[in-house]
């Protein structure tokens, strides 16, 4: 049985003139094979000679796509260098009987487009070859923006260079199976990412579960992971399963994986390296089959480096990194996002979507966005509410939202008041007015509200009394 490592469906149809592909095969035998599957659909140049191939690629008619076989008792770094050195944007599938988190990464980092693990049949390697062409051609094309749907309520949606490209990288790393650690700021969409790793997956039929290491206590986070028996701790009256139990034969996501205890860590790093653990209160370990994905937007090295974080954990995860760049760094997707999160909103708030005009479209292009993409979908959801632009446009104006905060806090103290009393007052401003934001984008439904802030119902309840909010026109 093979696997099949591709970014997208093969659904192309083939192209009107047979396209010219190289093969490299040092087995004679397999290479046969490949020729005898592939040829009368498409132009073959066959090699069992690496330096031969080599050669004709450096002066020869340039191929629309290679396929090479790379083995375990040979290095493929020197091979695929050369070839992205002497054809930097040329398709390579590879075909592979080694499946090491090293090759994996290392392949996918030089722009390989798609592996087929070996042993394959014909027709696994004629679906990545079709695949990939068409992929190809439809790149010649400037390529629209697009967005994949996730669940009911979540999308993946890029446009720009840099995400199509690690869409990519993750469309392939999801097909092998191993530990993913997501790096990138509050708000840039890691959990996103994950969830659309784990749909490209094999996995995809089966459970995806969010556990935030950050927002639940330290002491409950073993229980909430790794479950316990009946009698383990004063309260525990019946067996209960964790989440890994649960989630068996699907995908974990552990968010601000950099916060988890270290005591936890140890046991973590158990599951990766042998699928094995134990419930609080048992001393029977239990065999689970589980995907990790982690996510963190902590500098990992400095966690190391201060023992906060275990290295050999941290090397364990990072079977593949996908890092998300910031919104700042990827303006060209604001406006393809805020038409997204329109639509969403409109929907979720049974509305009409608003139109963005080109002050505002300017605005939210050139603001900075500190929040990333949630503090994006807060604003969208805040226009659509309120029905003001000129508002939004206010908000989005230079240090109107963070100063006028800092500026009530440091107004309303006094020459006596102490330094950690006035950060305490300036954080309470700041977190009062996030929440306000979030509760009017909600249009103040408090269960969404809490689930965007990833906090309790009655944790909202008691924000809400403690900073005097309410809704707009309220008595």
């Amino acid at each position: 049985m093979s696997t099949t490592l591709s970014f997208s469906p093969a659904s192309a149809k083939p192209s009107r003139s047979p396209a010219q592909v190289m093969i490299l095969e040092p087995d004679i035998a397999v290479l046969d094979y490949l020729k005898s599957t592939l040829e009368g659909r498409y132009k073959l140049d066959c090699f069992s000679d690496e330096k031969l191939f080599l050669s004709r690629l450096a002066h020869g008619d340039s191929p629309e796509l290679l396929l090479l076989a790379l083995h375990a008792t040979r290095d493929p770094l020197p091979l695929l260098t050369s070839i992205r050195t002497t054809k930097p944007q040329l398709p390579v599938v590879v075909l592979s009987c080694s499946a090491e988190l090293k090759d994996l990464e290392m392949v996918i980092r030089l722009g390989v487009r798609g592996i087929v693990m070996k042993p394959f049949l014909g027709s696994d390697v004629e679906a990545a070859v079709e695949e990939h062409l068409a992929l190809t051609e439809r790149r010649s094309v400037t390529e629209a923006p697009k967005e994949v749907p996730l669940t009911e309520n979540h999308s993946f949606v890029r446009s720009s260079k840099r995400m199509r490209e690690l869409e990519q990288q993750a469309s392939l790393v999801a097909r092998a199976d191993i530990p993913v650690l997501i790096l990138g700021e509050s708000g840039t969409g890691k959990e996103i990412l994950a969830l659309y790793t784990h749909k490209m997956s094999s996995r995809s039929q089966h459970t995806f579960l969010k556990v935030n290491c950050a927002a639940v206590p330290a002491d409950l986070l073993e229980s909430e992971l790794f479950g316990y028996e009946q009698g383990a701790f004063t309260g525990a009256v019946k067996t209960k399963p964790g989440k890994f139990e649960i989630c068996t034969g699907g995908t974990i996501f552990l968010d601000e994986i950099g916060e988890m205890p270290a005591i936890l860590q140890a046991k973590l790093l158990q599951v990766l390296q042998d699928g094995t653990f134990s419930r609080l209160g048992s001393r029977s370990p239990m065999k689970v089959d589980v995907r990790v994905i982690a996510a963190t937007n902590i500098n990992m090295k400095e966690a190391m480096a201060q023992k906060t974080f275990r290295e050999d954990l941290y090397y364990r995860l990072n079977g593949f990194t996908l890092s998300i760049p910031a919104l700042r760094n990827r303006k060209e997707e604001i406006p393809v996002l805020s038409d997204y999160f329109m639509r969403k909103a409109a929907k979720r708030y049974g509305r009409d979507p608003l139109t963005f005009s080109p002050d505002l479209t300017h605005a939210l292009t050139e603001y900075t966005w500190p929040g990333n993409i949630r503090e994006l979908e807060n604003v969208i959801n805040r226009y659509l509410v309120l029905g003001e632009e000129q508002a939004i446009l206010e908000e989005l104006m230079p240090g109107s939202v963070g100063d006028h905060v800092s500026a009530h806090s440091m107004d309303n103290s006094s020459s006596g008041r102490g330094l950690k009393q006035m950060v305490r007052s300036l954080k309470g401003s700041a977190e009062a007015s996030a929440i306000q934001q979030v509760l009017e984008g909600v249009g103040w439904n408090r269960k969404a509200a809490a689930n965007d802030l990833q906090i309790s119902y009655k944790a909202l309840l008691y924000k809400i009394k403690q900073y005097d909010l309410s809704p707009p026109g309220a008595a």
